[in-house]
């Protein structure tokens, strides 16, 4: 079961602090798996990796702008959120999940791991897009969602760099996690009628050659996207059925709180953690060039992934 919450616009520094306490809540295992659903107020956050130099606009247009800045735990270059985007922060088990595929790897079973659950969000708001007739895809090489110039963007792995690609794609979401004791945190941002200006403050997650877009810019009627809210619980049915699991909505942070002090002391997870070890893995969300060693560090027991 994946509940799920609109929390409308929330501050950046109290969602961090939200997701810290959900977090702890989900890995003690006494709430089930949480998709926290909002927009935040105009604000940048610069990754580990972050180069202060993909910060375009000085301190002082930014204050003007009223756009907050925070330095955070995750890794990744600098990204943008504001109003108009649809943030997904799911707090969930990995654990607890099954991979859906028929594709994975010999020797896991349908183990579900941070690569693969990066690619069912992707596939979500693949999906989301298609619902209002906008052909979205995958660039191989680079995490997210992407609007293709001409034709479609290749779902499929390949053997070639992003860098080798055609450019001309439009970026529509970033999407990242941060995974700790198998829990999961951070997530999607998802830009749905954001004011793409606020871009050019930044060189989004370090990327120079291809442009972000909207859901607003790339549909034929713009008036015809429905509330962020409604949007929102779109989302959450196409989460859903990419993980295969049945959703229920949370009447309020409150009520979430009382399910959690309502569990038994001795609750667990749904899924033993003995029986999978549960490394932490360093966060990115922002677009990641993803180089064949990924791959190999995917299936270690004792190094951290990026995902």
């Amino acid at each position: 079961m994946i509940k799920y919450l609109y929390l409308g616009r929330v501050d950046y520094g109290e969602a961090l602090r939200l997701q810290e306490e959900l977090v702890a809540l989900r890995t003690a295992g006494r709430i089930g798996n949480v998709l926290l659903l909002l927009e935040h107020p105009p604000v940048l956050t610069l990754g580990r990796n972050a180069k202060r130099a993909n910060i375009l606009a000085s301190d002082e247009l930014l204050a003007a702008r009223g756009v907050t800045l925070h330095e955070i735990n995750r890794g990744g270059d600098v990204t943008y959120h504001g109003p108009g985007q649809l943030i997904g922060y799911p707090i969930f088990d990995l654990r607890s999940l099954r991979n859906p595929s028929d594709a994975c790897p010999p020797g896991r079973g349908n183990r579900l791991g941070p690569v693969d659950f990066v690619r069912l969000m992707e596939e979500a708001l693949i999906r989301v897009c298609g619902e209002f007739g906008v052909s979205a895809g995958r660039i191989c090489g680079l995490t997210g969602v992407w609007c293709a110039a001409h034709g479609g963007v290749s779902d499929e792995s390949c053997g070639t760099t992003a860098e080798n690609q055609p450019k001309g794609e439009r970026k529509i979401a970033a999407i990242g996690i941060h995974v700790a004791r198998g829990v999961t945190s951070h997530g999607f941002a998802f830009n749905v009628t954001t004011d793409l200006r606020d871009f050019a403050l930044i060189n989004p997650c370090g990327i120079t050659d291809r442009p972000v877009t909207s859901l607003e810019r790339e549909v034929e009627d713009p008036k015809s996207l429905p509330s962020l809210e409604s949007l929102a619980n779109l989302a959450v049915r196409e989460f859903g059925l990419v993980f295969d699991e049945p959703v229920a909505p949370v009447e309020s942070l409150a009520a979430l709180r009382a399910l959690a002090e309502a569990a038994p002391d001795s609750a667990t997870s749904e899924i033993p953690t003995q029986e999978f070890p549960a490394p932490a893995f360093p966060a990115n969300d922002t677009p990641l060039q993803i180089p064949p060693e990924v791959e190999r560090l995917r299936h270690s027991k004792d190094r951290p992934v990026s995902a």
